[in-house]
């Protein structure tokens, strides 16, 4: 009974002695979680590593698009640029499209799409307005060649002049400009995924290019047609490329003309800005690279950027107008006059835009007049009931 009653006391002895040591163990399974937790900050900062070069990587892609499709105006702007995006001030740009071909290797098209856009984050409001290619003109620097037709600006003495002349025509500042291939905008178009435009009438087109394939739009509607061969047509309501070209181009058939032309070239673009408007679509390398081949811009990668981080919500409000004018004949020439009264309500809307005050709408011509052509007074006290402007 000793025995039992000293193995008994030593057995929990032993188990007292051993009991406590299961807690030198347990700073062990910490080790582990602390092992874990290491793996997955590891992978985490590595993910980070990884993301950090492929974003490098894209923004750098990106910023070289942008340096490609770089070029200066080579004209002094009405106000610091620069320090209007670093304010937040609304800004304008001035779209010009031209069916050139690749800009880099033909810049000598007539620019037959004109709009000038403010944007302002003020009021989270973008404002389109169309400019007639046809209006009478003096463009500055070559006021020798008098008269002028807006579009001829371009060709003549390049994408400083036009914007310096629409810029005193109307009164109102052009900080940057665009030039884009409207052939290659359906690349672009194509990239974003399609665009979908309400027709404002019904109509059938036939591509310049393609005498079989037509298309017909309808009135009300997104939904449109297409057959390849003139014949078996299919329904479709979002548009590529192609489409939206063909929709946008088509002048003769429509009652408004050359001005319903450009209502459909403004649906269309405000289509593109509100499908491109976004960081998954500006951060898109082959997106950002199909523009660059079909355009031109002097704003720079740092305007860009300040653009899409501070004035990309502006974009999702748009408003619409056009610049109108009344057509004749000048020595055997088609023309656009414009009233003075037109132009001021124009001139107010888009310095409103820009948070700017009231002022009186631009010369007449948008330059001086030569002397040896002030037989154009006669011609728009005919047309449009108004004399030259003292130039």
């Amino acid at each position: 009974m000793g025995y039992k009653t000293m193995d008994n006391n030593m057995s929990r002895m032993t188990r007292q002695n051993q009991a406590p040591m299961p807690n030198h163990k347990q700073p062990r399974k910490p080790k582990k979680r602390h092992k874990k937790w290491r793996w997955i900050v590891s992978i985490i900062v590595l993910l980070m590593i990884v993301g950090g070069i492929v974003a490098s990587m894209v923004l750098s892609n990106i910023k070289k698009s942008v340096d490609t499709m770089h070029r200066s105006a080579n004209i002094t702007k009405a106000r610091d640029v620069n320090q209007v995006l670093k304010d937040g001030k609304p800004f304008s740009i001035l779209i010009l499209g031209t069916d050139t071909g690749a800009l880099a290797r033909d810049r000598t098209g007539l620019t037959d799409s004109m709009m000038l856009i403010t944007v302002n984050p003020q009021a989270k409001t973008t404002t389109m307005v169309s400019i007639p290619r046809d209006i009478m003109v003096s463009i500055i620097g070559r006021e020798d060649t008098f008269p002028q037709k807006l579009n001829a600006a371009f060709p003549i003495a390049g994408v400083g002049a036009t914007m310096s002349t629409l810029q005193n025509y109307l009164n109102v500042p052009i900080d940057f400009y665009a030039l884009v291939n409207m052939g290659g905008l359906e690349k672009v178009i194509d990239q974003v995924g399609g665009v979908k435009v309400t027709s404002p009438l019904t109509f059938t087109y036939q591509p310049e290019n393609d005498k079989k394939a037509v298309y017909k739009f309808y009135k009300n509607q997104e939904k449109y047609e297409y057959a390849a061969d003139g014949k078996n047509f299919k329904t479709y309501t979002t548009m590529d490329g192609y489409a939206a070209l063909s929709f946008s181009r088509m002048r003769y058939d429509d009652p408004e003309g050359d001005y319903g032309r450009q209502k459909r070239q403004r649906l269309v673009l405000k289509a593109l800005l509100k499908k491109s408007a976004s960081a998954k679509t500006l951060l898109n390398a082959k997106f950002m690279k199909s523009i660059s081949k079909n355009a031109e811009t002097d704003l720079t990668y740092n305007n860009m950027t300040k653009i899409a981080l501070s004035y990309m919500a502006a974009t999702k409000n748009q408003k619409s107008d056009h610049l109108q004018g009344v057509g004749d004949m000048y020595n055997g020439v088609s023309y656009q006059m414009v009233k003075a009264s037109e132009k001021q309500r124009v001139t107010n809307l888009l310095r409103k835009s820009l948070n700017l005050g009231s002022k009186t709408t631009g010369t007449q011509f948008g330059s001086s007049v030569p002397a040896l052509s002030y037989g154009v007074a006669e011609y728009n006290l005919n047309v449009i009931g108004e004399t030259l402007d003292a130039q």
